[in-house]
């Protein structure tokens, strides 16, 4: 049995991808980790919003946030896709650590 861990990915498209292009890239990611081996995949449309500072001659971008669960390979093999894909500006992938509540009375 291989242990899960919860992870965040967001990575951010380039404003002039083409609206099926961008659903294509998404449900590529999606596809990619159900079939690799991840649970709980839930993906969240951010839209079009300006960025702090330019990144390749862009002022905006289209972010895309992923939460799912999986194993550290998995995100490493996700990241190194994304690393390749020329509509991708950035990605960053964090843990999610889950606090337990605690009952104090």
């Amino acid at each position: 049995m291989t242990f899960l861990t919860d992870y965040e990915t967001i990575y951010v498209l380039k404003p002039d991808v083409a609206e099926n292009s961008n659903l294509s890239l998404v449900n590529y990611y999606k596809t990619l980790l159900k079939e690799k081996g991840a649970a709980n995949i839930v993906v969240q449309h951010r839209g079009r919003r300006h960025l702090s500072y330019n990144i390749d001659q862009y002022y905006d971008g289209i972010y895309v946030q992923m939460n799912y669960k999986a194993n550290g390979l998995l995100v490493k093999f996700l990241e190194k896709s994304m690393r390749f894909n020329d509509n991708i500006i950035r990605y960053l992938t964090t843990k999610q650590y889950s606090i337990d509540s605690i009952n104090i009375y």
